[in-house]
């Protein structure tokens, strides 16, 4: 651990140690990121807005580079749940305002999904993960959340709870409601 005394004795070491946790933060953020654009994309629905998102979730987290590494996960993750957020509620207001009939009459709400191939997509199991992606969106968000954190990120409860804001006895009702609703809607897939 450096002082304040050290960084004036050394001030070329000072700067090294800074940018270790640069780089640290660096292959974090590089690790973390096709997972978060899938979180990011099965939440928004649109592969741009998911992009966004993620880019923003990093860029944030670059003001807590000098966090201890074992607190960035956990950030991370609320960033990004809170991006993606605004932008539900950004384009719920932009419904609302303009209305919620597109041209035809037909509901312009349901216009957001991305009809282009994703990159998780060109996986052998495209049908398979094509009825994931259609059964996880019909699920309520927060059970979409615990459901996505839990199973497919393999967080443990006590970090899905600091990323959702939500208690530990909260994840593990959403976590529940959502494997029965998947459970129903998927049950006649092979």
């Amino acid at each position: 651990m450096s002082t304040e005394a050290d960084a004036i004795a050394d001030p070329v070491a000072a700067t090294g140690d800074a940018t270790r946790a640069h780089a640290t933060l660096d292959g974090f953020l590089g690790g973390v990121g096709p997972r978060a654009f899938r979180f990011a994309e099965a939440g928004l629905r649109h592969r741009e807005d998911a992009m966004d998102a993620v880019q923003e979730a990093m860029m944030k987290m670059l003001a807590y580079r000098d966090r201890p590494a074992d607190e960035w996960t956990p950030l991370f993750w609320s960033i990004l749940r809170s991006r993606i957020i605004d932008v539900q509620r950004r384009r719920t207001f932009r419904l609302g305002w303009l209305g919620n009939a597109g041209p035809g009459g037909e509901d312009a709400s349901l216009d957001w999904a991305d009809e282009g191939a994703g990159p998780a997509r060109t996986h052998d199991g495209r049908e398979a993960y094509g009825r994931l992606v259609a059964a996880l969106r019909e699920l309520p968000r927060r059970q979409r959340e615990a459901f996505t954190l839990r199973v497919l990120e393999e967080f443990d409860v006590a970090d899905t709870a600091r990323i959702m804001k939500c208690s530990e006895g909260s994840v593990k009702t959403h976590l529940s409601r959502a494997r029965a609703s998947l459970q129903r809607q998927l049950e006649d897939f092979a």
